[in-house]
C-alpha cells in the first residue's frame, strides 16, 4: 500500500504548554488507522493540525498528503482534498433536516436556489451507504446518537471523502450502536476510504484496525501493526508507560451500616405525563460500599438517579428517600445537597462544568457558602479550595486559573468530582463517572473511588461498561425498562448474567 499521509515532526505549542512535540504519523492509502494515547496525550491536538483548525504557520514541522506537500489554511482547504474530520461534538443542527444537515454550506442550488428535489434524491442514496432507513426530511433532534453518528458519516460521504477522521465515535453509544458504526468503517475501507480512529476503547481498536500510533504526553512513542496479534495490554503500555497488569485497584470491600435508602420510587416523564419512566423501585446503599446499576441505554438509569437528587428529572414523583434512616428532604437540589448527596452527570460538559470559566470557579461552585462570608466570596479561600483539590484528585494543569474547557476530558472529570466532593456528601452518585477517558485516567478515577469508600462515603456508581461494573462494585442492581430486574453480589455476577436478566425481562 502506498502511503496517503505523512506527518513529520509536527510540534504544537499553546501559551505555556507543548501539546505536540516532535510528533511523525504515516498512513497508509486504504487502512484504518487508530490514535491510542490518555487524554492530554496530544490526539485531538494533531487531527486539528492536520484538518487545517490549526492552520499552517501555526506549528512546526510538515503535512506530506497524496505525495506532495500540504499547507492548509482551513478547514475549506483540507475538506477540498478530501480529508473530513468528526469530532467528539457532533456538529449537526438539530432543528434541521437530515439533507439540510448534510448539504449545508455545500447545498445543491442553481442560480442561487436550493434543488430540494435533488438534495433529497442524493441524501437519499447517502443514507442507504450508512446503513439508515430515515427520511432525508426526519429532523435530527429526532433521532437517538448513534443515528447522528451515521450521518455524520453520510455528510463526510457527499463531500467525496479519502480520509475520514473519526475522534471517539463510540464514546457515547451503546454496545449495538457501536458495533455499527465500526463494522461500517470496515465497509469503508472495502471501497477505498482511508481512515483514522481515535478511540480509548481498546477492544474496538483492535476490532477494526490495521495500524495503531500510540502518543504519550505530547510525542509518538510507537507504531504497532495490529494485524499481527496486538495485544490491549502492549497498547496500556505504551499509552502510559507503564504496566497495568490490573485495570482496578484493590480496595478493602468492607460494607457498613445501610447509609441511603429509596422506597418505592415512581417517577413519570416531565412532558408526557402518562408514560412512567421509573416504576416502583427500591433500594439501598451502605457505608463504604460502591453499588452499581447496570442496564442498557435508555433504560432510566439516568433519569432514576437524576429524579432521586433534588428531583431534577420527572414530574409526579412519589417515594422516599431516606439517610441514616430518617426521611430526607430531596425536593429541590439545594436541599439534596444539604442532605448529603451529590450527582456527577453523565454530561460533564454542558451540565456538569462550566467551560468557560476557571478551575477554581467551577470547583467552589456547588458550595459557595463555604468560601463566603455574608454573602461576599473570598478568593484567598476559593484559591485554597481549588489547590486542594487539584493536589488530592492529581489535576493536570499548570494552574487553578485555567480555564476548564482548556482541560483533557479526565482532568475535566477530576473538576467534576472536586465540585462535589467540596460539598462533602455522605452518598455520591456516579453518572458515566469514565466516558471518554483513557485507561490511565479512568484508573486514577477507580482510586478516588476507593478512597470515598474507605472513608465510609456510599457511592453509587452508573456505567454502560460492566467489567468496569463487575471490577468496581460491591453489588449490582440489573435494571430495565425504568424498573430493577435483578440484584447480586458483584462476586457472583457476570456480562452474560447481566445480560440474560435484560433479554428475559424484554422478551
Amino acid at each position: 500500500m502506498t502511503t496517503l499521509l505523512e506527518m513529520q515532526s509536527i510540534t504544537k505549542e499553546f501559551p505555556g504548554v507543548k501539546a505536540l512535540d516532535q510528533v511523525n504519523l504515516a498512513v497508509k492509502s486504504g487502512e484504518i488507522h487508530a490514535i491510542c494515547g490518555e487524554n492530554g496525550a496530544g490526539k485531538s491536538t494533531l487531527m486539528k493540525v492536520l484538518s487545517g483548525v490549526y492552520p499552517a504557520g501555526s506549528y512546526d514541522g510538515e503535512i506530506h498528503y497524496e505525495g506532495a506537500l500540504a499547507e492548509f489554511r482551513g478547514i475549506r482547504d483540507s475538506e477540498e482534498r478530501g480529508i473530513i474530520i468528526i469530532h467528539q461534538e457532533l456538529a449537526l443542527v438539530p432543528q434541521l433536516s437530515i439533507a439540510e444537515n448534510i448539504f449545508l454550506g455545500n447545498e445543491t442550488a442553481r442560480a442561487g436556489v436550493i434543488d430540494w428535489h435533488e438534495a433529497n434524491h442524493r441524501t437519499e442514496a447517502l443514507l442507504l451507504k450508512v446503513g439508515l432507513k430515515e427520511s432525508p426530511t426526519t429532523l435530527i433532534d429526532s433521532l437517538g446518537v448513534g443515528k447522528q453518528q451515521l450521518v455524520e458519516i453520510a455528510k463526510a460521504l457527499s463531500k467525496d471523502v479519502k480520509l475520514l477522521i473519526l475522534d471517539e465515535p463510540t464514546a457515547a453509544l451503546q454496545e449495538n450502536d457501536s458495533k455499527k458504526l465500526l463494522d461500517l468503517m470496515l465497509e469503508l475501507k472495502a471501497q477505498g476510504v482511508t481512515s483514522i480512529i481515535i478511540s480509548h476503547k481498546l477492544n474496538e481498536v483492535r476490532y477494526v484496525a490495521d495500524t495503531v500510533t500510540v502518543i504519550r504526553d505530547g510525542t509518538s512513542v510507537s507504531t504497532l501493526d495490529a494485524k499481527q496479534g496486538l495485544s490491549e495490554d502492549q497498547i496500556v503500555r505504551d499509552m502510559v508507560g507503564r504496566d497495568m497488569s490490573d485495570r482496578y485497584p484493590d480496595r478493602d470491600r468492607r460494607a457498613g451500616d445501610v447509609l441511603m435508602e429509596v422506597e418505592n420510587w415512581n417517577v413519570w416523564h416531565p412532558q408526557h405525563l402518562e408514560r412512567q419512566i421509573i416504576k416502583d423501585i427500591s433500594m439501598n446503599v451502605r457505608a463504604g460500599e460502591v453499588v452499581g446499576i447496570a442496564g442498557l441505554m435508555g433504560s432510566g438509569r439516568t433519569e432514576l438517579a437524576m429524579s432521586i437528587f433534588g428531583k431534577s428529572y420527572g414530574r409526579n414523583i412519589s417515594g422516599e428517600v431516606k439517610l441514616h434512616g430518617k426521611t430526607a428532604d430531596v425536593s429541590r437540589v439545594d436541599r439534596a445537597i444539604t442532605a448529603g448527596l451529590a450527582y456527577v452527570t453523565e454530561d460533564r460538559k454542558s451540565l456538569g462544568l462550566i467551560l468557560d470559566e476557571t478551575i477554581q470557579f467551577n470547583t467552589t461552585l456547588a458550595n459557595l457558602e463555604g468560601v463566603s462570608k455574608r454573602g461576599v466570596l473570598n478568593d484567598n479561600d476559593e484559591t485554597a479550595v481549588a489547590e486542594k483539590y487539584r493536589a488530592a484528585l492529581r489535576t493536570r494543569t499548570p494552574s487553578v486559573f485555567q480555564k476548564v474547557g482548556n482541560l483533557s476530558g479526565g482532568n475535566q472529570q477530576k473538576v467534576v468530582l472536586a465540585k462535589w466532593l467540596n460539598t462533602d456528601p455522605e452518598v455520591l452518585i456516579l453518572d458515566e463517572p469514565t466516558r471518554g477517558i483513557d485507561v490511565g485516567a479512568k484508573y486514577e478515577i477507580y482510586a478516588i473511588i476507593n478512597e470515598l469508600s474507605a472513608q465510609g462515603k456510599g457511592v453509587v456508581m452508573i456505567s454502560s461498561e460492566m467489567p468496569e461494573l463487575l471490577g468496581m462494585c460491591d453489588r449490582i442492581y440489573v435494571m430495565n425498562e425504568g424498573a430493577f430486574v435483578g440484584e447480586m453480589p458483584a462476586a457472583e455476577a457476570s456480562q452474560e448474567r447481566i445480560m440474560s436478566l435484560i433479554v428475559s425481562e424484554k422478551e
